[in-house]
């Protein structure tokens, strides 16, 4: 089922160093910036939904989404700066430009292209319906727009969790969370300078989906912060594979809330995370392709039951994995000229 949602996704659809600056002389001007937009504002885009279908007729067994509906982004008409990808919220997509050009999104830096020229986007949770992509460079720069597809979002309910978990108190559980915190901010912190996401996203594991991304989580009936990772709920010991290539910027086998956790550096600041694991067979600075074992499942840290906990960041914004899978597969199809 998993594959066949893979294929239908595809159908439906970093960091070289910033080139070196012109040097000025009292008789050559330095060239002028080239700035081209979009003509016209576009359309704020539709709401989409991403429905989780019950199972056996409960209200927490889902099974995986349907992104057929997500919004296909066509690359601009402009060679220096194409953009295409899953550009909804949560969505991921790849731009290409100038090698080594710098990226700004909103109007905030974001890295720079790779020598040839390949960049990765991302937009969160609540992203606005229009983002703005840049490319500067030695020669110039350009800014174009893209409309951003909000999602629906569920609540899900999560009863029977030890209370130290949802609410720490004791001194040596805060002191721990806060070892944790610091581990986790050196492993966001890496930035592999090769793009292991161009070799496309596959799933880590294969089973039925537990958890959908974004929705609102109640714990022990407390409202709490979205749930920024997609839970594939299979039996401990079942093999994680690395769903692109990489290099390991953490690897800890006791956290307080993720258990067994691994980052994996896909490069530009795009860091996948897997949680809860049982066994780790990696440990940080190690690189790994697509499909290698990085360890097993299990239900270490805060959790009712064994899953896999599949979360993506890039940079300082929460993404959906599972649209990683389709955002890539659309950018290259789109923007791969070169084959």
């Amino acid at each position: 089922m998993i594959r066949a949602l893979i294929a239908a996704a595809a159908l439906a659809s970093c960091a070289a160093a910033s080139p070196a600056p012109v040097q000025e002389t009292a008789t050559q001007a330095p060239p002028a910036p080239i700035t081209i937009d979009q003509p016209a504002p576009l359309a704020p885009a539709a709401p989409i939904a991403i429905p989780l279908t019950p199972v056996s007729g409960t209200t927490d067994a889902l099974v995986a989404p349907d992104l057929s509906a997500l919004p296909r982004s066509p690359a601009s008409a402009n060679p220096t700066l194409a953009c295409a990808g899953a550009f909804a919220q949560g969505g991921l997509a790849l731009c290409r430009t100038a090698p080594g050009a710098d990226i700004l999104v909103d109007g905030e830096m974001r890295g720079a292209a790779n020598a040839d020229g390949w960049a990765v986007i991302g937009f969160d949770r609540d992203a606005p319906a229009e983002v703005s992509v840049e490319a500067r460079w030695a020669a110039g720069q350009i800014r174009q727009t893209y409309p951003v597809a909000p999602r629906d979002f569920s609540i899900q309910r999560v009863d029977g969790l030890p209370p130290q978990t949802v609410n720490p108190t004791e001194p040596a559980v805060l002191a721990r969370i806060a070892r944790d915190r610091d581990l986790k901010n050196i492993g966001f912190a890496s930035r592999e300078p090769a793009l292991g996401a161009l070799s496309g996203f596959i799933w880590p594991v294969e089973g039925r989906i537990s958890g959908s991304w974004g929705n609102q989580r109640v714990l022990n009936g407390e409202p709490r912060t979205p749930h920024y990772g997609v839970d594939i709920a299979v039996p401990t010991g079942t093999p994680i594979r690395a769903p692109a290539d990489g290099v390991v910027s953490l690897a800890h086998a006791d956290m307080h809330f993720e258990g067994g956790l691994v980052f994996i550096d896909h490069g530009q600041g795009l860091i996948s995370m897997y949680l809860h694991m049982s066994r780790l067979d990696v440990q940080a600075g190690q690189r790994v392709r697509q499909g290698d074992v990085i360890g097993a499942v299990g239900s270490s840290g805060r959790t009712t039951g064994p899953h896999l906990c599949w979360r993506l960041k890039w940079r300082d914004r929460n993404l959906d994995p599972t649209l990683a899978i389709l955002g890539v597969a659309e950018g290259r199809r789109v923007l791969d000229v070169a084959g």
